[in-house]
């Protein structure tokens, strides 16, 4: 399966590319800190979660 079809997360479960994309938006507009939220939420929830904590972090510049 392509790259781009598909995401492999750390719990293996293969999520095609239209869920994922829904998820990780279910994750940004349901955004918890990292010390609120559930470890029990879907990986790529988690992934897109720690994603917008690095960007707190560091947001990009523009150019």
């Amino acid at each position: 399966m392509s790259s781009l079809a598909a995401t492999k997360v750390d719990s293996g479960a293969n999520v095609d590319l239209v869920e994922e994309l829904r998820l990780r938006a279910w994750a940004r507009s349901h955004y918890e800190p990292a010390d609120r939220r559930s470890r029990r939420l879907h990986p790529i929830v988690l992934d897109e979660m720690q994603r917008k904590d690095q960007e707190q972090i560091t947001p990009s510049h523009p150019r």
